[in-house]
This record gives C-alpha cells, structure tokens and sequence, in this order.
C-alpha cells in the first residue's frame, strides 16, 4: 500500500493482507494488516491509526486535558472512530457519561468489527453514548456542557467531513459548551519543519478564543512523523502542571495500564524545541469558516 504523504513524498506500508476497503459516504476506508505495525486504519489514503503504537496518540491526545481538569464527570468526543479516543477517556472513574459524535456510521461499524483491541469495549461501557451526526450541528442544537472535549478528526480537506472543525467559529462554540474549569483536547497536525502551516493556524485560532492554549508533540511511528496536539481551557495552563501532580491525579482516578503518558512524559510532550516555539509566538493566521483550506 503507497501513499502520497505531500508533494515530494510517499509512504509505502507493505500489507500482508487488506481486510477492508469500501468507500463510505463520507470518506475512503481501508483496513489492512501490515508488516511493519500490525493491524492499521486507512481514511482517504493516510494512516490514522495503527496496532503497534496507537497508544501514543490517543494517550497523548485524551490525558493532558482530563488531568488538567479537577474533576471530570462528562466528556464529549468529536470524531474517534476507532473508539480508542473514548477507551482513554473511560479511564478516568471520574467520567460518569462520555457521549461520541462521529459523523460516519460505517466508518465506526468496520473500527467496532475489525479494530477490538483499540476500543476494548468502550463502545458497551454503559457511560458511553454514541451518535452519528455533524458534532458542530449536535453542539449547535444542544446546550448541555460538558468538562471536557476532546477532538479526533481526520484533517480538514477541501469538502471533507473535518474542516469546519478547524476553525474559530466552532472553538467558540466548543468553549460555550465547556463548564467553567473545561478543558479541550484536539489532535492539531504535523510539526514535521516542512509542513508547519496547519499546526500554526489552529494553535494561533485556539488562541484567540481561549485564555490558555498550549500545543505540544509526540513522535507516532507509523505515521514517519511527529504529531501534534494542543489543549486549550479557560482556567489553567497544562504546561504548569508538575510530574507529580499528574502521577497523584492518574493514580486517584484508576487510570491504570498507561503505556505512553505519565507525569514525566507530560513535561516532555509540552518542551518543544526553540524554533517551533518562535514560529508559535509569531503566528497571527486565524483560521475562519470561509477561509481557505490549509492542508492540501
């Protein structure tokens, strides 16, 4: 299976065999089982996810946010289809109801079937609530608040299901549905030097909602790059929180068999090197609905 991963460059994941592949209403949809890192989730010929090393992301993506928050009771995720976004946020006893919206039906039946080790049942958990709708129609429609969000979604093309998400419009609208310690957690695009743009303009358009929001990475292997991340919340910076304090508020919610995050790992995800840091401070692009798309 080859891919082109941006003008210049491809990706080749050598299969030994494809379990799936259909076209869902919404978007390309491949399951295969490759060498190099087991089984693997395919959208619209790019990765998302993959057997070997899925713990990095989505531990990544879902942690910082729950921990920053004292006491997490509701969480809403956006996107997640392989459920491992909702299987890291069930971790934390805390949660009493975790409600999924992710737009594509299909999508979510083949991750539920093909992909078990991923969501580990936390589609069955009875805190779980899962829905099939546009998740900025559900926030617009409801008022309900929750203490954290946290946004799984593949990346904002050009008349796909993702990009309205990506904009300022919807981070205010994500914020008016937070309670007033709420924490929003989303997966923010590559910071691999050659393709820093996207990560720029949502760190820059979550900043200009939210009085704290701060980006951070994590190297995921099969995705040949590092990834990046970003929380936002309107009471505390993650980036003050100390290792220890993060192991004391895993440990008091049960959050048991980490195999990525921890209070160490917290502290390094959010210690990014000196020039991403000076491109983050010089940023000033806002992403807005209308605006062009920014990842081709």
């Amino acid at each position: 299976m080859e891919f082109t991963k941006r003008p210049g460059e491809r990706l080749a994941y050598e299969a030994e065999r494809v379990l799936l592949a259909r076209r869902t209403k919404f978007q390309k949809l491949e399951i295969a089982d490759t060498i190099s890192y087991g089984r693997a989730l395919f959208l619209d010929d790019k990765i998302q996810s993959a057997e070997l090393d899925e713990f990095v992301y989505h531990e990544a993506l879902v942690h910082p946010a729950l921990v920053l928050h004292p006491e997490p009771r509701s969480v809403l995720v956006v996107g997640g289809g392989e459920g491992a976004t909702l299987r890291e946020a069930l971790r934390h006893r805390s949660v009493e109801r975790a409600v999924m919206v992710d737009i594509d039906e299909e999508a979510v039946a083949a991750c539920r079937q093909f992909l078990t080790s991923w969501h580990g049942g936390a589609f069955d958990d009875r805190r779980t609530e899962l829905l099939h709708a546009d998740a900025r129609a559900y926030l617009e429609q409801h008022d309900e608040r929750f203490d954290s969000i946290v946004v799984d979604i593949t990346d904002p093309l050009a008349g796909g299901p993702s990009y309205r998400l990506f904009t300022r419009e919807f981070y205010r609208l994500a914020a008016d549905r937070l309670t007033d310690d709420g924490t929003l957690a989303l997966q923010a695009e590559s910071v691999d030097l050659s393709v820093l743009e996207a990560h720029l303009a949502i760190v820059a358009t979550l900043r200009s909602v939210f009085p704290h929001a701060a980006p951070y990475q994590a190297h995921v292997p099969s995705f040949g790059e590092a990834w990046g991340f970003a929380v936002a919340a309107k009471t505390r910076d993650p980036r003050l929180l100390r290792p220890h304090e993060v192991d004391a508020t895993l440990a008091e919610r049960g959050c048991e068999g980490l195999r990525f995050y921890d209070g160490e790992t917290h502290t390094r995800l959010f210690a990014l090197p000196r020039y991403l840091r000076r491109l983050l401070s010089e940023h000033r692009q806002i992403v807005t609905d209308g605006e062009p798309v920014f990842v081709a």
